[in-house]
């Protein structure tokens, strides 16, 4: 019966520990999350890149070159064509 009380005040103690680490990683997540946010500025994406980045972004943008080129081509009858586009 002794080695059943030792066994269940590690296990209690071993459980308490844990959630109190547990919620100790919550809130200096929390307050580096918050102090992050009120002290260090939102920059905007750079010039030349795109907002999200990688290659998804690029795709959108060849598939949006794609239909514009398409839209020019029914629009015009194949007389048209498509010499650059620009952002304004």
């Amino acid at each position: 019966m002794e080695n059943m009380n030792t066994a269940l005040g590690l296990l209690v103690v071993g459980m308490v520990t844990v959630f109190i680490i547990l919620c100790l990683v919550v809130v200096i997540g929390n307050v580096v999350i918050r102090l992050t946010n009120r002290f260090i500025p939102v920059t905007g994406p750079a010039t030349g890149k795109s907002g999200n980045g990688g290659s998804a972004g690029k795709k959108a943008h060849t598939k949006k070159l794609a239909a514009i080129v398409a839209a020019v081509d029914v629009v015009t009858q194949g007389q048209g064509s498509v010499e650059s586009i620009e952002k304004k």
